[in-house]
């Protein structure tokens, strides 16, 4: 398995969850979100920047890109069907 390059974030993210309303945090299951995959999606759909801009940004190719935000987005619908907790840890800026 190769290594993972390691990804530019230029932003610092508070830890964070978001759950459904009127069930205790600790009778959901949990889907945990990466600074890498919460800075993927940042770039594409709050900054509005191209595939190939983002991966620019984050230093990485814009092919490994499009599968880091395909399995941000799978992860994140799959926890909102489900109904999951998504925790979104402190980040540390790089």
């Amino acid at each position: 398995m190769r290594n993972r390059n390691r990804r530019k974030i230029d932003f610092n993210y508070n830890r964070v969850y978001y759950k459904p309303k009127g069930i205790p945090l600790n009778q959901l299951d949990e889907v945990e979100l990466s600074e890498d995959e919460l800075e993927t999606i940042r770039l594409r759909y709050v900054e509005n920047l191209s595939q190939i801009d983002a991966a620019k940004k984050m230093g990485i190719s814009q092919s490994q890109y499009q599968r880091d935000l395909v399995n941000v987005l799978r992860k994140i619908t799959k926890a909102l069907i489900a109904g999951d907790a998504i925790n979104i840890p402190a980040g540390n800026k790089l």
